[in-house]
C-alpha cells in the first residue's frame, strides 16, 4: 500500500554476541538514514492507524578465528617504586621465573641494575608466555641501558638516547632560605646554582636576601624516551630582591660570543664576583677593629670571613694568575691571585687546593681553586677573603666593579628578537600568585 510503513526489526532468536551486535547496529541504521533523506510528513497527518509489519530475519555472521599467539610479543612498562629490586620489577612485568633467574644471573655485575632510581620507568619486551626478550632502562643522562636476549644469554649495552629540549618555567617565594624556596618550587640544584652565578655581581646571596623576595626562572630541560634526563641552561631569570627586580637573559651572537645580559643588552658579568662562594654566611665583615678570637686582642680585620662547611668549593673571583698557593702563617693554606691592573685577591684557611693548582697558572672567573677549611689561625671552617688594590686591602662590598662589554650595536636587533619571548614568559609568571614556602 502506498501509505503503509514497514518496520524491519532484527529479532534475536539466539545469543547476542558483540560481533553480532555490531552487524545489527550497522544494518538497522540503513533504513533510518534513507527515511530522513527521502520524505517528510505533511502537517496534520494522523499517525495512529498506520499498519506496522514485523519482519524477522536471521543474520548469518562470518566466523572470525582468534589470531595465533605463537609469534606475538608485547611491550610492558613499570615505574620503579621505593624499595624495588630487579626481581620485584620482573615479577610485576609478568616475566616467567626461568628468564627472571637467568636475567638476574647475567646482570649481577651490571651496576645500573642494582641502583634503581625511584620514579624512573623500566620497559620490557616479552612473549605471551612471559619469555623476556629485551629490557630497556633509562636512568638519566644521555645513554640508556639495554639488555637483550641473544642465544639464551642476556647481553648488555649502553645506547645513546636522542634528547629533546623542553622549556620549563618555575617561580617561588623566599620565606626562610633560598634552599627551601628552590626545593619547594621543584627547581633542580644545578639551575639554582646557575641563578646564583648569573646574578652574583648584583645580589649578595649571603646577606642581601629578605623574606618575601621572589624569583622566576625559565630554563631548558632535556628529555630522553619521554623521561627527564637532566636540566640544561637557564634562559632567563628574574629575582626581586628587597623590592628591586633584577633580570637576566641568555644570548649568543652570530660571532659566538655569549653570556647573560640585562633586557637592554648590558653585560651582567662583572670583573669580580661579589662572593667567591656559592652559598654561605658572613661570620665577620670588613672592619677597622674587632676582637680576635685566638689572639684575644683588638685588631683590624682587613677581609671578609664566610662561614661554610669544610669542603665547600671556593671560586676565583676574577680572571687572573696564581701568584702563590701554599702555606702562609695565620692564613694556613692560602691562594693569592693577581688580576688585571693592580688588583689581587686572597683566599685563606683552605682545607685543600684544586687539583693541579700551581703558581703561574692562569685561572678564569668562577674556576674552583680550593675548598673551605680551618687551617692556620682559625676557630672553625670558613673562608677568609681579601680584595686588594695596589697591595692595600679594600672592602669588596663597597668597591664599584667594572662590567664586561655589552651586546654590540649591530647585534642588538637579533638580541631583541631572541629575548622578546623570554621576557614575555617572565612577565606572565610575575603576575602569578604564589604560596609562601617554609
Amino acid at each position: 500500500m502506498p501509505g503503509d510503513k514497514i518496520s524491519i526489526l532484527a529479532h534475536k532468536p539466539f545469543t547476542l554476541t558483540k560481533k553480532r551486535l555490531r552487524w545489527l547496529i550497522l544494518l538497522s541504521s540503513f533504513p533510518l538514514f534513507g527515511m530522513v533523506a527521502a520524505f517528510g510528513i505533511a502537517p496534520d497527518t494522523s499517525l495512529e492507524n498506520l499498519p506496522v509489519e514485523e519482519v524477522i530475519r536471521g543474520l548469518e555472521l562470518p566466523e572470525i578465528l582468534p589470531p595465533s599467539d605463537e609469534n606475538m610479543t608485547f611491550w610492558r612498562q613499570e615505574r620503579i617504586q621505593a624499595g624495588d629490586t630487579i626481581a620485584t620489577l620482573l615479577s610485576r612485568l609478568e616475566v616467567n621465573n626461568q628468564d627472571a633467574v637467568s636475567f638476574l644471573r647475567d646482570s649481577r655485575n651490571i651496576k645500573a641494575t642494582h641502583q634503581l632510581v625511584s620514579g624512573k620507568i623500566v620497559h620490557v619486551q616479552t612473549t605471551a608466555a612471559g619469555e623476556l626478550l629485551l629490557l630497556r632502562y633509562f636512568p638519566g643522562g644521555s645513554e640508556q641501558l639495554v639488555m637483550e636476549k641473544v642465544d639464551g644469554i642476556f647481553k648488555v649495552s649502553e645506547q645513546p638516547v636522542k634528547l629533546e629540549t623542553h622549556i620549563q618555567m618555575k617561580s617561588g617565594v623566599i620565606n626562610s632560605s633560598l634552599f627551601a624556596a628552590v626545593d619547594g618550587a621543584g627547581v633542580p640544584d644545578s639551575v639554582a646554582t646557575q641563578i646564583v652565578d648569573i646574578l652574583a655581581s648584583d645580589i649578595d646571596f649571603h646577606r642581601d636576601l629578605r623574606k618575601g623576595d621572589r624569583f622566576t626562572v625559565v630554563y631548558d630541560s632535556l628529555y630522553g624516551n619521554g623521561e627527564p634526563a637532566r636540566p640544561g641552561r637557564v634562559l632567563s631569570v628574574e629575582f626581586i630582591n628587597q623590592g628591586t627586580p633584577h633580570r637576566a637573559v641568555y644570548f649568543q651572537a652570530e660571532n659566538g660570543e655569549s653570556g647573560y645580559y640585562t633586557p637592554d643588552g648590558k653585560n651582567l658579568r662583572k670583573a669580580f664576583l661579589r662572593s667567591p662562594l656559592e652559598f654561605s654566611r658572613i661570620s665577620s665583615g670588613f672592619s677597622s677593629a674587632r676582637f680576635h678570637p685566638i689572639l684575644k686582642t683588638w685588631r683590624a680585620h682587613s677581609g671578609i670571613d664566610y662561614a661554610a662547611p669544610t669542603g665547600t668549593r671556593v671560586k676565583a673571583a676574577a680572571d687572573g694568575t696564581v701568584m702563590f698557593a701554599g702555606w702562609q702563617g695565620g692564613y694556613g693554606n692560602v691562594v693569592i691571585l693577581q688580576h688585571h691592573g693592580q688588583y689581587s685577591t686572597v683566599y685563606g684557611h683552605l682545607s685543600t687546593f684544586a687539583k693541579g693548582l700551581r703558581s703561574g697558572q692562569r685561572v678564569s672567573q668562577g674556576d674552583v681553586i680550593g675548598h673551605v677549611g680551618a687551617t692556620g689561625m682559625a676557630t672553625g671552617p670558613h673562608l677568609h677573603y681579601e680584595f686588594r688594590f695596589n697591595g692595600v686591602q679594600r672592602d669588596p662590598t663597597r668597591v664599584a666593579m667594572p662590567t664586561a662589554n655589552p651586546v654590540s650595536a649591530r647585534h642588538m636587533p637579533a638580541f631583541y628578537e631572541y629575548t622578546k619571548p623570554l621576557m614575555a614568559r617572565l612577565d606572565m609568571l610575575r603576575g602569578t600568585s604564589l604560596a609562601f614556602l617554609d
